[in-house]
């Protein structure tokens, strides 16, 4: 009964031990999987958030100053016709 309680025991203990040595090694996967992406991602060049928000405002209000200078610009053609007709 006692070896049998022993063997159990050192069955344990070496079940613990391998269930950590796994937690450790998923842990060493995980930081290294995720300072390779971060590497990669600073290689492209990409944008922040915070930049890519101004470019898109800068862009809104240059299409809506489009948009008004296209509404005037249509008048001023319109203006022109009636004068070349007046002539």
């Amino acid at each position: 009964m006692q070896s049998d309680n022993k063997f159990l025991s050192d069955l344990a203990k070496l079940g613990q031990s391998a269930a950590g040595s796994i937690h450790g090694v998923k842990k060493e996967v995980e930081g290294q999987f995720k300072a390779r992406i971060q590497n990669i991602l600073m290689d492209m060049d990409l944008v922040s958030r915070e930049e890519y928000e101004v470019v898109r405002e800068m862009a809104i209000t240059a299409r809506t100053e489009n948009a008004e200078l296209l509404g005037r610009l249509d008048l001023l053609e319109t203006e022109v016709k009636k004068l070349k007709k007046k002539k």
